[in-house]
C-alpha cells in the first residue's frame, strides 16, 4: 500500500499526552444528528460520516437502542449557547464549567467521547464555534475532517500539525489522506479489539496496513 505509515508513526496517532497509548473504535452502528445548521450542511455532515464509516467497514443505523443517537454534532457561534441546550448538561457532566474554560481558551472545537464496558465507542459529542477560521473552511473540508476524528479516539496532537486531509493538485478536489484512510480500515478489522491501551497493538495495525489492498482514499 502507497504512504504507509511506519509502526511509531501509528503509535503516536494514539498516544496522549502523557505519554499512555489509548486506542478506541465504535463497537456499535453509528445513528448521527446534527444541530444548528442548515438542510443542506446537513446532508454534507451526515454523506461525510456515511463515506467514511464505508470505509471502515463499520455500519450506521437509524436510531441506537439505546441512546436514539449516538454521534451529536452541534454547530453554534458562542460557547454559553451549549448552556441553553435542553439536557446537554445531563449527557456532559461539568457542562458549565466546560463552556468556561473553552471560552477563555477561545477553542473552536471539542470532542467528548462515551464507552462501553469493552471500551468501545458507545457515544460521541462533536462541539464546533463556527467563528474564524472555522467558519471559512468548505462545509465538506470540514464534515470530513470531524467525521475523521470521531471515527477512532485519536490522540490528543495526531492531527495538531498535519490536517487528516489533502488537495489533490490536479483538481483540487478535498481527500482524506490515504495513510489516515488505512490507518481507519485496518482499525476496524474483525480480528483487532475495539479498544488497547497497550503500543503493540500499533505494531497489529502496521500488520493489517501491509495487508490492505492500494486503493483511493475517501472524497
Amino acid at each position: 500500500m502507497s504512504a504507509l505509515l511506519l509502526p511509531e508513526e501509528i503509535e503516536a496517532l494514539f498516544t496522549r499526552e502523557d505519554g499512555s497509548y489509548t486506542f478506541s473504535r465504535w463497537g456499535r452502528p453509528i445513528t448521527p444528528i446534527v444541530f444548528g445548521v442548515t438542510d443542506e450542511t446537513l446532508a454534507t455532515v451526515k454523506g461525510a460520516v456515511e463515506a467514511v464509516v464505508t470505509l471502515a467497514g463499520h455500519k450506521m443505523a437509524e436510531t441506537d437502542p439505546e441512546l436514539g443517537a449516538n454521534l451529536m454534532f452541534f454547530f453554534f457561534r458562542d460557547w454559553n449557547e451549549l448552556l441553553e441546550v435542553p439536557d446537554l448538561d445531563r449527557m456532559i457532566p461539568g457542562l458549565a464549567p466546560l463552556v468556561s474554560r473553552l471560552s477563555e481558551e477561545d477553542a473552536s472545537q471539542y470532542r467528548a467521547f462515551r464507552f462501553d464496558e469493552d471500551g468501545g465507542i458507545r457515544a460521541a459529542f462533536v462541539f464546533l464555534r463556527m467563528q474564524g477560521g472555522m467558519a471559512e473552511m468548505p462545509a465538506e473540508a470540514l464534515a470530513l475532517t470531524q467525521a475523521v476524528q470521531v471515527m477512532l479516539l485519536w490522540g490528543d496532537r495526531a492531527f495538531a500539525e498535519v490536517s487528516p486531509l489533502a488537495v489533490l493538485p490536479e483538481n483540487g478536489n478535498t481527500i482524506l489522506r490515504p495513510e489516515i484512510a488505512g490507518v481507519i480500515a485496518a482499525a476496524y478489522d474483525r480480528m483487532l479489539p475495539v479498544s488497547a491501551q497497550d503500543a503493540s497493538h500499533a505494531l497489529r495495525l502496521y500488520a493489517r496496513l501491509q495487508a490492505l489492498p492500494a486503493e483511493g482514499s475517501t472524497t
